[in-house]
């Protein structure tokens, strides 16, 4: 239950700051947030300025077949969170193991990694023909979050 709570609570959070986002662009970034993005993500390419509720937030991909990414930068600078689009194959051996146990049959579907701070969660959904969730689990393959779709 407790999981759901706050898997809702961050949808909710993550829809209302898009509710009040405005395009903007990378000449209207202060220079020292642009300083840390490009330090940070030295070959990102199609980078997309929002400024969403006092945070910077720069949309890009990155390498040969455009991985997405989204990170969200304070005005001082600092990171304070990376969602990366990521293959089913790279998720963790703990998490594989989690979803073939509590979803035998289920095939995982559109994987995100999201670094906050030093904490590391993925997001993704598993299927089957007649059942769909989307889930929030930790590196060690918990789950901290599930939501039928």
């Amino acid at each position: 239950m407790n999981g759901k709570m706050i898997l809702s609570a961050c949808i909710l959070a993550l829809s209302t700051i898009g509710a009040f986002a405005q395009d903007i662009p990378q000449s209207q970034v202060p220079a020292v947030v642009v300083n840390s993005f490009q330090q940070k993500f030295p070959k990102a390419k199609g980078v997309e300025w929002e400024l969403k509720a006092g945070l910077y937030e720069a949309e890009f991909e990155t390498g040969l077949f455009g991985t997405d990414h989204e990170v969200w930068i304070q005005s001082n600078g600092k990171i304070v969170r990376h969602k990366e689009e990521l293959a089913k194959n790279d998720l963790p051996k703990a998490v594989i193991a989690k979803v073939k146990k509590d979803f035998p049959g289920y095939r995982i579907e559109d994987v995100k990694k999201i670094t906050e701070e030093q904490k590391i969660t993925y997001a993704f959904e598993v299927k089957s023909r007649t059942d769909e969730w989307k889930l929030v689990v930790d590196t060690q393959g918990s789950i901290l979050g599930k939501i039928r779709d």
